[in-house]
């Protein structure tokens, strides 16, 4: 979805979007080798990783890099994902 931003946000939204997005997986596969505690810290990593791209993709609706269903749907996407992971870190005793 990035590709489509202007070239001149290339280092500012679209950098900071696709490395949050990133973010959340790279924690959770790092987090997931170590102990139990560690984990649900590299999870709630994770979990904050998905609340950074809300505003980002806020940011880009404002500016009209994507589309109001764009936002909707991939916002929603991130709330999910969050109550997912929080799920997770809940069920780690």
């Amino acid at each position: 979805m990035t590709k489509s931003f202007p070239k001149d946000e290339l280092f500012s939204i679209t950098s900071q979007l696709r490395r949050a997005a990133l973010s959340i997986c790279l924690n959770i596969a790092e987090g997931s080798s170590l102990t139990k505690t560690e984990f649900k810290n590299f999870l709630r990593r994770s979990r904050g990783s998905v609340y950074e791209c809300v505003p980002i993709l806020s940011l880009a609706f404002d500016n009209r890099y994507i589309s109001e269903n764009q936002f909707a749907e991939l916002s929603n996407s991130c709330l999910k994902l969050a109550k997912s992971i929080s799920a997770l870190i809940n069920s780690i005793k």
